[in-house]
C-alpha cells in the first residue's frame, strides 16, 4: 500500500513509483476518395464509455510499441490486417480505470485494411460503422474527436495506402 499519492519512494528497498500516462496505439481506418474519406468506428460494450463509437486501439503491452499495438489491436477488434500510413499525432488524455482517471498517451496512423474481412470482437465491440471524415459522431474519448478533427484539417494531403 502506498503511503502517499505518486511520486512515492519505497523506505524497504527505494523503489521509486510514479503515475505515468499509459501509452496507447490506435487507427484511423480509411476508405474512399479524398473528397469523400470515410473512417470506420466501432461501437463499445465496456466500460468506461460503453456504448459509444470508439476508434480501433488499446493499450501497449510491456516493452510494445504504440506501431505494433496499433496492428495487434486492429487484428484483435476487427480480426483484419491492416497497412499502417502516416503518423498522425499523440495525444494526451485521460481514462477511467477502476475509479481513477488516469493520464495516457493516445498515438493514432492513418491505416487501410490489407486483408481479411471484418469480424468483430464481440467482448470489444458490438456493431461498426463508416462514417464521413467530415461528419463524425461524437467518439468515446475526446483524443478521439481531436484526431479525427487533425486528419479532416489534413485531408488534402492525406495519402490512402493501397
Amino acid at each position: 500500500m502506498l503511503t502517499q499519492a505518486p511520486p512515492v519512494v519505497c523506505g524497504a528497498c527505494s523503489y521509486a513509483i510514479y503515475v505515468n500516462p499509459r501509452p496507447t496505439g490506435g487507427v484511423v481506418l480509411l476508405r474512399g476518395s479524398s473528397f469523400a474519406t470515410e473512417f470506420l468506428a466501432i461501437r463499445r460494450v465496456r466500460p468506461p464509455r460503453e456504448g459509444h463509437w470508439d476508434l480501433p486501439s488499446g493499450f501497449c503491452d510491456g516493452f510494445e510499441h504504440p506501431a505494433s499495438t496499433a496492428v495487434r489491436e486492429a487484428r484483435e477488434e476487427l480480426g483484419v490486417e491492416i497497412e499502417l500510413g502516416d503518423f498522425t499525432g499523440m495525444y494526451i488524455g485521460m481514462y477511467e480505470f477502476q475509479g481513477e482517471s488516469l493520464p495516457v498517451l493516445d498515438c493514432f496512423w492513418l491505416a487501410t485494411i490489407a486483408a481479411g474481412e471484418i469480424t468483430l470482437d464481440p467482448a470489444e465491440a458490438s456493431e461498426y460503422a463508416w462514417f464521413r471524415l467530415d461528419s463524425p459522431p461524437e467518439m468515446a474519448f475526446r483524443t478521439m474527436d481531436a484526431v479525427l478533427r487533425d486528419v479532416m484539417t489534413s485531408r488534402s494531403s492525406v495519402r490512402l495506402v493501397r
